[in-house]
């Protein structure tokens, strides 16, 4: 009897410790960040000024899981369900119609050769853009972001240079492994158009750290919409590219981007270039300002958008901000906004 008790309790003994192990080999973590803002808003071409609590001020909203799974040998499965969310109000999405997981919905596998993603993950545009400005990913401030991402529906006919979203829905990426701090993601987006297999989505993006530096650049061939589902042809094929960079000299960061982007359909490009800097202002905070001009090369158009503001971290996870910004269209009236906002990260 006791030898059956004590080979019970080597067999449970065993099954929890292979229990735990294979616990410790994979990992699934609820993250996600909230932005809320307090302020007034009025674009260039804007009847008038807004006085708002919106989401989103420094950075969209968002909340999900994203988790891991050791298959040994190296291997390992990944995987990413991300929405977004616009929390002064509660609801789902940037905007009326976007997906639930808009932000990511995707699994894929990565070893020593690199990462293969497969389903909804980022355009090959998103962080070269972010990276190159010092407002990052700011879809509300940050000069070049608005002028790449951020169609203006106010009658000027203002519309985002890139040609398909910041994320592309049907898509496989690779990404390649750290070389020397230089890494590169490949992106390809079927169509999934009946009868028509030729139409897609095809796109690079390299990014380079090396202590002080940080170079990126993207290029981009779309033919098709995101994140609309199923995804619809645009009408023609659109190509966008951009290099950028920034330069760590202590005591103040600076930015800088050019691009261009063009459809087949009109001899009008949209070029732009962008300018910026990080001041450290105090032992957590930093003063931010940012400067883009867009040009219309056929019809001699141009806007011109410049934002100043301090950004503070109380911790780690959660900072305030305060950023005004400056917005201009050739013939159209000017937009000043100014906001006061609060961002945690968890």
């Amino acid at each position: 009897m006791k030898k059956n008790l004590i080979a019970l309790s080597l067999s449970l003994g065993g099954a929890l410790l292979c229990a735990t192990g294979a616990q410790a080999q994979s990992s699934v973590q609820l993250m996600g960040l909230t932005d809320v803002f307090v302020g007034s808003m009025k674009n260039a071409g804007d009847a008038g000024s807004s006085k708002v609590v919106n989401s989103g001020g420094m950075t969209t909203s968002w909340f999900g899981f994203k988790g891991t799974e050791d298959l040994g040998g190296g291997l390992r499965a990944n995987f990413a369900l991300t929405s977004f969310i616009k929390v002064d109000s509660g609801i789902q999405g940037r905007f009326a119609n976007d997906t639930f997981f808009s932000r990511d919905a995707n699994v894929g596998l990565s070893d020593s050769w690199g990462t293969v993603t497969v389903g909804r993950g980022l355009a090959p545009n998103f962080l070269p853009s972010i990276l190159s400005n010092p407002l990052g990913d700011s879809f509300t401030f940050a000069p070049l972001i608005l002028h790449m991402n951020v169609p203006l529906f106010n009658g000027t006919g203002w519309g985002s240079t890139t040609p398909s979203d910041t994320g592309w829905s049907n898509e496989i990426i690779y990404s390649t492994p750290n070389l020397g701090g230089l890494t590169a993601n490949l992106h390809y987006q079927f169509g999934e158009v009946a009868g028509d297999s030729s139409k897609k989505n095809v796109g690079i993006n390299a990014l380079y750290f090396n202590g002080p530096i940080t170079l990126t650049g993207f290029y981009e061939r779309d033919q098709m919409s995101n994140p609309a589902v199923p995804s619809t042809y645009l009408g023609t094929t659109k190509t966008d590219w951009m290099l950028g960079g920034a330069y760590d000299f202590a005591i103040v960061k600076a930015f800088a981007s050019y691009g261009q982007a063009k459809a087949d359909n009109t001899t009008n490009k949209a070029k732009t270039t962008q300018l910026g800097v990080s001041v450290p202002a105090g032992a957590t905070g930093k003063v931010l300002a940012s400067w883009a001009q867009t040009k219309m090369t056929a019809t001699d158009i141009s806007r011109k958008t410049f934002t100043v503001g301090y950004d503070y971290f109380l911790s780690k996870r959660t900072d305030v901000y305060v950023m005004a910004m400056n917005d201009r269209i050739t013939n159209q009236t000017k937009g000043n906004s100014f906001g006061v906002g609060i961002r945690h990260r968890f």
